[in-house]
């Protein structure tokens, strides 16, 4: 009897608190025989739910699950206006949940699928923030405690809305300069009051012009980052060029990447040293193993997107990947709350400072629906958007 896809369905669901998560069951012709994918954006999530239920739902039902590759190309093409977020994250859903199909059909974890292990666990890095020097220290402090090696430090400006600290204005206005100012200064204290083998990263989140983040990365070389991520939007990828010229702090780029024509330059010119592609956001599994690939010719290393709004099997995909994957970095670290881990059984588990994998079939994992019913998306005046953040005089800035 031919196996077919008879079913899509979308569960969402808020274990982490306003985290919006969307994660895609695909069902079977085989009773039993179903498959989970991550296709979370949480702030357009309506949006991707709507183009699961109404355009590939009724695509893909009636297809052989097992050809996946025929199946993701299918699904790009079936729009004539392909690409962007909303519908990669769609197609993400089903492509990874389809892995997941492949794997218990085979009855092997995915990682085994794509050319097996490489290395047992997956090194992380862990955030580290606050809003003085001395609050930033002691966080890294107690994440070294715990294991962790790579840690991602961000401080807050005083009066300003910064990205990746605790201490947010509430009227959301930002300043590049006194940020460039501060930054510097914050990884001299870091280095003389952390142990000297301490990997220490930042995120400028593409929040300051293109000449200045390149000034900032020539100031950070004397502190030996592990690297320095999104220092231009993918607007202003020109700019890497002209960095390489200025700076030798490695540099990360790629989670707001959703189209193979802003990675590929970089990586075939040399320009970046870690890809930080949000997997969902690209398609999927099946883009993401491609990018790897070609990213490991260059001597480019992956360290996948992975915070709070990637769902956990998401973050299992990024796992199966760091696992298989030779030219491997690093992984961003998410510390699932109970309640996530009573959602999603089978988590990625966190010892020692690495994310480790069980060896069950597929993603190795399920999700309760019960549990994940209990936990609905929280009621959100911009439906998941950002506010506005302005620099003083008004002016809209990037986030």
């Amino acid at each position: 009897m031919a196996l077919t896809i008879t079913d899509v369905k979308v569960v969402k669901t808020a274990p982490q608190g306003r985290q919006q998560l969307i994660v895609v069951k695909v069902e079977t012709s085989d009773p039993g025989l179903y498959g989970w994918g991550c296709a979370t954006f949480t702030q357009r999530a309506a949006a991707v739910v709507t183009a699961i239920e109404e355009f590939c739902r009724p695509y893909v039902i009636g297809m052989d699950p097992r050809r996946i590759e025929d199946i993701y190309q299918a699904l790009i093409t079936s729009s004539y206006w392909h690409s962007g977020p909303v519908l990669n994250n769609a197609i993400s859903g089903i492509d990874e949940a389809l892995w997941d199909i492949k794997g218990k059909l085979a009855n092997m974890p995915v990682y085994d699928l794509i050319g097996g292990k490489v290395r047992e666990g997956a090194d992380l890095y862990a955030h580290a923030s606050g809003d003085t020097f001395e609050a930033v220290t002691e966080s890294a402090q107690a994440l070294l405690g715990q294991g962790f090696r790579h840690i991602r430090c961000q401080c807050a400006v005083p009066g300003l809305s910064t990205y990746g600290s605790r201490g947010r204005d509430g009227d959301r206005i930002w300043e590049h300069a006194p940020y460039i100012r501060i930054v510097p200064r914050l990884f001299e204290h870091l280095r003389k009051h952390l142990p000297e083998e301490t990997e220490l990263l930042h995120d400028i989140h593409q929040r300051v012009p293109p000449i200045n983040a390149i000034g900032l990365a020539k100031d950070l070389d004397q502190f030996k980052l592990f690297f320095l991520e999104d220092a231009f939007a993918p607007e202003d990828i020109g700019y890497f060029a002209l960095m390489r010229q200025h700076s030798v702090t490695p540099i990360a780029m790629g989670e707001l990447f959703v189209n193979q024509a802003e990675y590929l330059p970089l990586v075939k010119d040399r320009q970046i040293d870690f890809m930080r592609v949000h997997i969902s956001d690209i398609g999927g599994f099946s883009a993401a193993r491609k990018l790897a690939a070609y990213c490991e010719f260059f001597g480019v290393r992956t360290a996948w997107h992975g915070p709070g709004d990637v769902s956990p099997i998401g973050h299992m995909a990024n796992v199966h990947l760091d696992l298989a994957v030779y030219n491997f970095g690093i992984q961003e670290c998410t510390i699932f709350s109970d309640a996530s881990r009573e959602v999603f059984p089978g988590s990625p588990e966190i010892r020692d400072g690495y994310y480790w994998a069980n060896d069950k079939p597929g993603w190795g994992m399920e999700v309760d629906e019960k549990a994940a019913a209990k936990h609905p998306w929280p009621d959100q005046p911009l439906r998941g958007g950002w506010a506005a953040l302005r620099r003083r005089d008004g002016t809209i800035q990037r986030q």
